[in-house]
């Protein structure tokens, strides 16, 4: 990846990519889930509370990682998992493995009667991909690596058929297996196919379920390699909300996260992006605009140019228009901000329209302050309004004004300097007068 940043923690639609693994196994039914990490422990800080962590003392391999998971599952407790307790082994760099493969492949693995099962797919360009090696009888004779060519021959190289990094193990056949593994290959590493030789060495079955939509078992490598995987990951969160009733006018110039909610007979125009943990009511129009973490109710309108940070939240039938930015704000039923404002830490009633260019001055140099407009309330253009300050249900402000003091409810704050006009200063000005 080029990158300070472990490559599985790189983001991926809102997500670092290794949840994307970890929360389909959670949705698939798995009774404990494992993440094996470095001793750096760089993943624990993002991984939910019901997930585990191994530590894989040293960079040994994919055999190496599986080792310490197997301790972490082994151990807790001092009891060791049930010898024929099905192990389904992910990894964290194939993210869009779908609860619905987990599902097939536990299935395929049961039916076989297998101590294994691999999940293999077919790619025109495999390269850099372990290939799968069939015996006369199409059962699976061994998995072999091919980054380097020591590793393997030109005829194997030449199979199209390709390990994905996803088994199914019988955790007793694992366990035995494990400690027999060799790091005779190019690398001096512990592969974790290897257990496939060794089981069917010991009369064991070993099994391939070939997933028939490589999209779902795609590796990343590098940022080519995810940009390609958001591409489809961003297309399957697109059909989801379509499916569900929600209008994504232009999808391929709509951005969305993974964890965002959007109700029904809502419509997403193009040039819009939405992520985080943004939630979207019904009926709904978001126009060329940005949604970080915000939450929309019904009935809402955004945009165009429209920007809602974090902590916004936009009450039912509310509306923001044009070049509005909004962070931390509770904008209440019905009230609007049709253009050119920025409302930052404040709270604002129902009703109310805050007129074009009101600004609210929420930060002092050391300290933010909140601002509170009540219900109804009218502000003209170009007013600010400097926090701490209030304006009171059913007020008006005047247009230029600088609000300081509170404003009472139903008053009209004004706060500039009377005009004064200077006759022939023009002519004075230029020497003509």
């Amino acid at each position: 990846m080029r990158s300070r940043t472990p490559k599985v923690l790189h983001e991926l639609c809102g997500r670092p990519m290794v949840l994307w693994p970890v929360s389909a196994a959670l949705q698939a039914g798995a009774g404990r889930v494992v993440v094996v990490d470095s001793p750096a422990r760089a993943l624990e800080q993002v991984l939910p509370q019901d997930v585990e962590l191994a530590v894989q003392a040293r960079p040994d391999g994919t055999g190496g990682a599986t080792v310490a998971a197997m301790a972490e599952l082994d151990g807790q407790g001092g009891a060791q998992l049930d010898a024929g307790a099905p192990i389904v082994i992910l990894s964290g760099d194939v993210p869009l493995v779908s609860v619905q493969a987990i599902t097939a492949l536990l299935e395929a693995h049961n039916a076989a009667g297998a101590a294994a099962t691999v999940a293999s797919t077919i790619l025109e360009d495999p390269s850099g991909y372990g290939r799968v090696v069939r015996d006369s009888s199409g059962a699976v004779e061994r998995v072999v690596e091919t980054r380097e060519h020591g590793d393997s021959t030109q005829a194997e190289r030449e199979i199209r058929e390709v390990n994905t990094g996803i088994f199914v193990f019988n955790a007793g056949a694992l366990r035995q297996a494990l400690p027999r593994l060799s790091t005779d290959n190019a690398q001096g590493e512990l592969y974790l196919p290897q257990v496939l030789d060794l089981l069917r060495g010991d009369g064991a079955t070993v099994a391939a379920h070939v997933v028939h939509d490589e999209r779902l078992v795609l590796g990343v490598n590098d940022r080519a390699a995810l940009a390609r995987v958001r591409r489809l990951a961003q297309a399957g969160i697109h059909e989801r909300h379509m499916q569900a009733g929600v209008g994504i006018v232009d999808p391929e110039a709509t951005v969305i996260d993974v964890d965002v909610e959007i109700g029904q007979d809502t419509v997403i125009e193009p040039f819009t992006t939405i992520r985080g943990a943004t939630r979207i009511g019904r009926d709904c129009t978001v126009r060329h605009s940005y949604l970080v973490d915000c939450v929309l109710e019904d009935g809402v309108s955004v945009g165009p140019f429209g920007y809602l940070r974090p902590g916004t939240i936009l009450r039912k039938g509310s509306r923001v228009g044009t070049f509005v930015e909004i962070k931390n704000s509770d904008v209440g039923p019905g009230a609007r901000v049709p253009h050119l404002s920025y409302i930052g830490d404040a709270d604002v009633g129902e009703g109310t329209n805050l007129g074009a260019a009101t600004i609210t001055a929420n930060y002092d140099g050391k300290a933010k302050h909140r601002t509170t407009v009540g219900r109804g309330v009218r502000t003209g253009v170009d007013t600010t309004l400097v926090a701490p300050v209030s304006v009171g249900d059913d007020a008006y402000t005047g247009a230029g004004s600088v609000i300081t003091d509170d404003v009472p409810p139903g008053a009209l704050g004004i706060a500039r300097e009377r005009q004064r006009n200077v006759e022939g200063f023009a002519q004075r000005r230029d020497g003509s007068g």
